[in-house]
Parts: C-alpha cells; sequence; structure tokens
C-alpha cells in the first residue's frame, strides 16, 4: 500500500486529501531530537471518523474562518486544516478575521487577546489553565478542549470548566502497567504503529496506550502526565529522547524530567552532579530543536532513587518546584 508523508509535500493539506481518495496510509512525523522525526503510521478514514464529533466540539462547519497557528507538520495543525478542508470551512492566517480557532494553551494564552469576541476556540491539551479559561471567557470566547496523542487521536473532551470525558466513541480504562493509573484507549482512530524507529505506542489487544497516567473520577480524566515524557506548549517530549543527544558530553550522572509550569502546562528540566557538566549540557542542548530544550538547570549532589534504587524523576521534579518557588533555582 502506498505511504504518503505529508511534511515532504508544498502542500500538505492536498497530500492528506490525495492521500484519502487513494486509500494511502499517511506517515506522520512527530517531535524528536534530530532531523529525523519519528513517524505515526495510520490510515486516513482514522481521521475521517471523527471528523463528526470534532465538528460538534469545535464547532467549525462550512463557511467558518479558522486560524490554526504552526506549521501544517504538526499533527494538531495539519488534522484542524484537513478537517476544516473536508467541511467547507476556510483557514485564515489572522486572529483578527477568525470565527474559530485551534490552539494550545499557550497559545491560548498568548495570543487569546487577538482573536475577536464571539470565536470559538478549541484547545488541543491535556491541561487548560485556569487563569487562561477565565481571561478567554471574560474576552467573550467560547471554549472547548481535548486531550490526545498523534498515536490515539482523540481520547477525551470537555467545555469550558467542565472536565475532560471520553471523546465520542472511545472507552478508556486505567490499569497498573507499565504504571498505576497508565490510560489505556480502545477506538477506531488508533494508529497502527510506527514507520522506523518505534515510540510510546503500546497496545494489548484492541486496547493501546502512550503510556500517560491520570485518574478517572465520575466519568471525568485528569491527565497527570507521562512517566517517561514532558508535555510543553503542546509537544510530548520523550525524555530519553534527550538523555540521548545530551550523554556522549556528559561526564557525570544526570536525569531530563518536567518541572510544572503555569501556561506552557510543564518546561524540560536538567539535573547534573558534575557541576561542570551544567556548561557542558547547555552547549550540546543548543543544538537541539526548540521544542526538545531544556529551560531549566539545577545541580545536587547526587540523583534521588527509588527504594528499588531506579532514577526517582517524580522527587527530581518536586524538588525543584519547590526551589523554583523558594526563589533558589
Amino acid at each position: 500500500m502506498e505511504v504518503v508523508r505529508p511534511d515532504e509535500h508544498d502542500d500538505p493539506v492536498a497530500a492528506v486529501l490525495a492521500a484519502h481518495r487513494i486509500g494511502a496510509v499517511l506517515a506522520l512525523a512527530t517531535s524528536g531530537t534530530s532531523g529525523t522525526a519519528r513517524r505515526v503510521l495510520r490510515s486516513t478514514s482514522s481521521w475521517w471518523a471523527g471528523f463528526a464529533a470534532y465538528s460538534r466540539l469545535s464547532r467549525v462547519a462550512a463557511g467558518a474562518r479558522v486560524w490554526l497557528p504552526g506549521p501544517d507538520t504538526s499533527t494538531m495543525v495539519l488534522f484542524g486544516a484537513v478537517h476544516a478542508a473536508v467541511v467547507g470551512a476556510a483557514r485564515v492566517l489572522e486572529p483578527g478575521v477568525a470565527t474559530h480557532a485551534c490552539l494550545t494553551p499557550a497559545q491560548l494564552e498568548r495570543r487569546g487577546g487577538d482573536l475577536p469576541a464571539g470565536t470559538m476556540v478549541v484547545v488541543a491539551g491535556a491541561h487548560l489553565p485556569g487563569r487562561a479559561l477565565a481571561a478567554a471567557v471574560d474576552r467573550g470566547l467560547g471554549v472547548a478542549h481535548y486531550y490526545g496523542a498523534a498515536e490515539l487521536s482523540f481520547v477525551a473532551a470537555g467545555e469550558g470548566a467542565g472536565g475532560l470525558r471520553p471523546f465520542p466513541g472511545v472507552e478508556i480504562d486505567l490499569r497498573d502497567t507499565p504504571a498505576p493509573g497508565t490510560i489505556w484507549v480502545r477506538s477506531s482512530w488508533v494508529c497502527d504503529g510506527y514507520e522506523g524507529p518505534p515510540g510510546a505506542l503500546l497496545r494489548d489487544g484492541d486496547w493501546a496506550s502512550v503510556g500517560d497516567v491520570g485518574r478517572l473520577r465520575d466519568g471525568v480524566l485528569e491527565v497527570l502526565g507521562r512517566p517517561d515524557a514532558v508535555t510543553t506548549a503542546g509537544a510530548t517530549v520523550l525524555v530519553a529522547d534527550v538523555e540521548a543527544a545530551l550523554a556522549p558530553v556528559a561526564h557525570g550522572p544526570f536525569a531530563v524530567h518536567g518541572l510544572p509550569h503555569e501556561s506552557l502546562g510543564e518546561v524540560l528540566a536538567v539535573t547534573v552532579v558534575d557541576p561542570a557538566d551544567r556548561a557542558r549540557l547547555q552547549d550540546a542542548a543548543r543544538r537541539l530543536p526548540a521544542t526538545h530544550r531544556p529551560r531549566r538547570w539545577r545541580i545536587v549532589g547526587a540523583l534521588p532513587v527509588t527504594a528499588a534504587g531506579k532514577l526517582d524523576r517524580g522527587a527530581l521534579s518536586g524538588e525543584a518546584a519547590l526551589e523554583r518557588v523558594g526563589g533558589r533555582s
């Protein structure tokens, strides 16, 4: 079967539409630390099947003017652009003329004020900061939000301050593997795997997971993140990818981990043991894509470990967060 890589075409949206007409498989580029992106394989029908539910969530229909800031190589942007083309909406380049928009939480905070009152905004991300939501509502914007992944497509969605509930056609199960509270889903929209290097996708029969953990209470899903990944400004970055890029220059132990951030969700942080490694790793990090560059740096006497002797990234993130509050980072 023919494989189409939309990012290799001058018009990625047209490439996806053409792939659907001929029944080709999409190989969608996702974030990676080098020039070689990890690619998710999926049928076009796995996107088309979700269009009706996404239309209800986003209110995007024929005649809408949709603002989708960001490159078409982003799966979030590409999906929104393809959906707009299919339903007869127009994509606009300036927020001031938009009737609808799809943004990350950080984009909502930074650019939400550029949208006209009455604009309907869909926020793509597991965490919608209350401050950003309140500001958007005060400006007269309608807000919905969803959580998903390139491999899983949509998982859960909500409107306004309402919590995330299973997206139509999606079943959610929380399991204790590979970590307590891991989110597993079953739907028609899960990808077929990867082209080239494998990624985070796990399978168990019809069920799939990317390793995110969460809590499910009264049908509302709270996403806590991924133990081996950091989600920053809408991009999911595998910790192992960043550590592999920095390891060749490190002289002592170090660890990459997440640190909570009010508007970005999380930022990448690095904790080192050898003080001289800070400069060495910072220099190496400058060659990484912007999404994979650590924003916080910290020196400790020893890396914390669990009772089993494994690196305790949760403890690292907690310690670093406390130091930020105390003004000592």
